[in-house]
């Protein structure tokens, strides 16, 4: 979780001198915040990272004015047009299409506040902009830049002088050999441009999401702002700049916004328009254990900066730009709680004096896994959510009835499993060299499709390497289990199986019903998983059991 320090003085000058230091510290658990650190003169807090406006006092100022009372609703904003603009090439929307920017005039820069605001600009980059991939940001001094700005793409050798150098360098170069270029360079892989923001000299501002060039570099002395956003994803730029923008105002900046072209499009940024959304007082009530009327709701959002009329029993609630954590009536309950007071809300025993006890199925499960490691075997955990490399091709298996993700991010978590075999041999792989014998097991969920929905069951499944391992051990160990689970014996028939080896697996079956597979794994699977000493597997259906 990121972290912010908060030097008393200026937290103290920001909510405003009729509270004390000690009346502030104590309001900041309230208002969704860890105290990590308490010191002399500073205090160190944690934010959920779903709060980026949290990243610099300004905006925790902001709040705490809210909650005591001081400054209640919307936050106040206000900008004006500038004669800045920026013009997109077509060739960035192949590599980072998007971008968008503000003017921030006559502000006061000390050490301190420029340090904030890196380090907001930093809590951003990791959190909402994935670690640049998504968002970055470039912060400059507006006053060395001549407008209009080309936001471009140039090829690698193409040179400039980045941030805290005295030399040109290639784009190329500043890749391979700047700690900027290393950490970030493999957003830019595959590509034979990289994107560019020049002004109406030619001179560089930003080599996104890499690196800033030396010729706009902020100091204390610096009293305007250019920002600029660059992003694959509008919204999210959006959102980062929406931030920025409350932020330099709170730090006394006078904003102004920016043409962007895209072409025929154009849009003006910052955009800080409010979402409107309506919740029931009865929802609210419900989910708080409170008796509030819509008013005295208002009350509080407004407490916690939203904007909140009441009419009758429902509450329309403007939220600002910057509080992109909003995105469900739920999100408004929570800052209803924050503005009533969380300290004021206590705890109540329900009326019912009923016990609650482990369901006897969960019950089952944990006596299966203490049967398998009382048998020696160690547990292992793995994600329903698996390689379709690993679940289908490795394995030789069929893929009618895939439970696939749409639009998956990862090869890793593509298919929902059917088996929880292919995990087992998965981690048998990653475990190539460590001592054998290996004897793994899990109790896990697979997901199999019916008709337009999905079953789930909780299945048991073991995997047994070492030189010596056969069908017989792993039916021994089945054996054992499944007496100890439910005192049954085990009945087999043999079975083709397309993971397992001829002659070398069989069906289980329990009361007359087929309940999973037993046998040896076929060597070319085993080859898949570059595992070196033979593999035998069961695999049951313990809701069958249960039943």
């Amino acid at each position: 979780m990121p972290v912010v320090t908060l030097y008393h003085n200026r937290l103290r000058s920001m909510v405003g001198k009729r509270k004390n230091v000690k009346e502030i510290l104590e309001m900041i658990p309230y208002i969704a915040l860890d105290i990590e650190e308490q010191a002399d003169d500073y205090v160190k807090v944690e934010y959920n990272p779903n709060r980026p406006d949290f990243s610099t006092d300004y905006g925790i100022g902001r709040a705490l004015k809210g909650i005591f009372g001081i400054e209640t609703g919307l936050p106040k904003f206000r900008s004006s047009r500038s004669k800045v603009s920026v013009n997109v090439h077509p060739s960035v929307s192949k590599v980072r299409p998007y971008i968008v920017s503000l003017v921030a005039l006559n502000g006061k820069l000390d050490y301190e506040s420029i340090r904030q605001i890196i380090a907001m600009q930093e809590d951003i980059h990791e959190g909402m902009g994935r670690k640049r991939k998504k968002v970055s940001i470039g912060i400059h001094n507006h006053d060395v830049i001549k407008f209009p700005l080309l936001y471009t793409t140039e090829t690698p050798d193409f040179r400039f002088v980045p941030l805290n150098s005295t030399q040109s360098i290639s784009m190329q170069e500043i890749l391979e050999n700047t700690d900027q270029g290393k950490q970030y360079g493999w957003i830019l892989a595959n590509h034979n441009r990289y994107p560019i923001i020049k002004d109406a000299d030619g001179n560089v501002l930003s080599f996104p999401p890499i690196i800033n060039s030396e010729l706009t570099k902020v100091t204390e002395k610096t009293k305007n702002l250019f920002i600029d956003i660059t992003a694959t994803d509008l919204k999210a730029a959006e959102d980062a700049l929406a931030i920025l923008a409350i932020t330099l105002y709170d730090a006394k900046f006078n904003i102004q916004s920016v043409k962007i072209s895209y072409g025929k499009k154009k849009i003006e940024t910052p955009n800080m328009k409010e979402t409107v959304r309506n919740v029931k007082a009865e929802y609210v009530n419900k989910l708080l254990g409170l008796h509030l009327n819509a008013n005295e709701m208002a009350r509080c959002l407004a407490r916690s900066r939203i904007g909140a009329s009441a009419s009758k029993n429902v509450v329309r609630c403007k939220i600002p730009r910057y509080r992109m954590d909003i995105m469900h009536d739920v999100d408004l309950v929570e800052d209803v709680a924050i503005g009533y007071g969380i300290h004021r809300m206590t705890a109540s025993y329900p009326q019912s004096s009923s016990v609650g006890v482990k369901h006897k199925f969960m019950s089952m499960l944990d006596d299966a896994r203490e049967v398998l490691v009382g048998l020696g075997m160690l547990e292992v955990m793995n994600f329903n959510l698996v390689s379709r490399e690993v679940q289908y091709k490795a394995m030789d298996r069929n893929e009618d009835g895939v439970l696939a993700v749409e639009q998956t991010k990862s090869i890793e978590h593509e298919v929902l499993r059917d088996s929880l075999v292919p995990s087992l041999m998965l981690t048998l792989s990653k475990n190539i060299h460590e001592p054998y014998a290996q004897r793994i097991f899990e109790v896990g969920k697979v997901f199999l499709p019916d008709g337009n929905s999905v079953k789930e069951y909780w299945s048991v499944a073991a995997a047994i390497a070492h030189k010596d391992a056969d069908y017989t051990e792993a039916k021994s160990y089945l054996q054992a289990a499944l007496r100890s689970l439910s005192n049954t014996d085990v009945e087999t028939k043999p079975i083709d199986n397309s993971m397992l080896t001829d002659g070398r697996s069989a069906e289980v079956i329990v009361n007359n019903k087929s309940i999973g597979i037993v046998g040896e794994v076929r060597q070319g699977i085993i080859d898949n998983f570059k595992i070196r000493v033979p593999v035998s597997v069961f695999e049951v259906n313990l809701e069958i059991i249960e039943t």
